[in-house]
């Protein structure tokens, strides 16, 4: 009898071994047709012109140099800004400007992403960038400093991962910017508005080989983004990252329970603009209040995804957290 529970076991086990590596060969990355639809990226092209900020590095844990912008500032609570797929830390060269005085800033480039990654789109496991904030983030504490973290888009979702998570320490407000929550949350449209091609059938493959402690293929790419020609063709295109892989996909969203990282997080602002192409910004707040009474949220009107970072409102918005702290 007992043999016979092992066998079936063992014979389930197999199958379901069967069954994701044929859904992880199934499907393959394609060619996106270059489009100028989908999000608006006239914000993000028009970053080129803004005010240029020192930028240094810092060294993480695996010896690895950080790069990022920094903007000192003595006697402030520290701010670290989370860039958004496909981009990095340039994306905050307005907003860190406008807040010069206000905090210290630190703008990091993540790691697979920016001018010249060691492996573009791609980290070494799944919590390599929780690592890497909390690393950034001890390298600059000051005693007594407050901390906020703060991220736009997909940098939003690795902001709640990270402020819920167990390498975050003494956050003292989270401020998200039409984060990510989930492929399925009532706040994301259908391919997040046509910026996003997911490789569903790869990519559900691998998440069950990761249930079964598999963990070999999580390089291969599982999300890719439509880029338009735009950025692709003009002064920047090089520094544009088009896909991702399952780890680092995985690592820069919360975790699949997205509530219960939501409920962990401590006091947090959410800004989200009403004509958000990605996201649906109204369904912000009946998502997440249930789960935590810590947010404060703030819908701007008119505010296109990418806009909502500069948008007046944001700056004004961001400077009133760091004075109440």
């Amino acid at each position: 009898m007992i043999m016979n529970v092992v066998s079936f076991i063992g014979i389930a086990a197999l199958v379901t071994l069967g069954l994701a590596a044929g859904l992880v060969a199934s499907q393959q990355p394609v060619t996106l047709p270059v489009q100028d639809g989908g999000l608006n990226f006239t914000p993000l092209t028009a970053q080129g012109t803004a005010p240029a900020i020192p930028q240094i590095t810092v060294p993480m844990r695996d010896g690895w140099a950080m790069p990022l912008r920094h903007l000192p500032a003595t006697g402030k609570p520290l701010l670290v800004l989370i860039h958004g797929s496909g981009w990095h830390g340039q994306q905050f060269d307005r907003l860190a400007a406008a807040l010069a005085g206000e905090a210290e800033i630190l703008a990091p480039d993540l790691r697979g992403h920016g001018a010249n990654p060691a492996r573009r789109g791609d980290i070494d496991h799944i919590a390599q960038f929780e690592e890497d904030l909390a690393d950034l983030i001890a390298a600059h504490r000051k005693p007594g400093q407050k901390v906020v973290v703060a991220g736009h888009s997909s940098g939003g979702g690795l902001a709640i991962r990270f402020a819920s998570g167990p390498q975050a320490e003494g956050i003292d407000h989270v401020i998200l910017m039409a984060p990510f929550l989930k492929h399925d949350a009532p706040t994301t449209r259908i391919r997040s508005g046509g910026w996003t091609h997911v490789l569903t059938r790869r990519m559900i493959g691998l998440s069950i080989l990761n249930m079964m402690q598999i963990t070999a293929l999580n390089h291969l790419t599982v999300i890719q983004f439509s880029m338009p020609a735009a950025v692709l063709n003009g002064p920047l295109g090089h520094t544009a990252t088009t896909a991702y892989s399952y780890r680092l996909n995985t690592g820069y969203a919360p975790r699949a329970d997205y509530k219960a990282d939501i409920a962990a997080l401590p006091a947090f602002t959410l800004l989200a603009g009403t004509a958000d192409e990605a996201f649906v910004a109204d369904q912000y707040e009946p998502v997440m209040r249930p789960e935590n009474p810590r947010g404060r949220y703030h819908l701007i009107d008119g505010q296109s995804h990418l806009g909502i970072v500069d948008a007046p409102e944001t700056l004004a918005r961001i400077k009133g957290v760091l004075r109440e702290l």
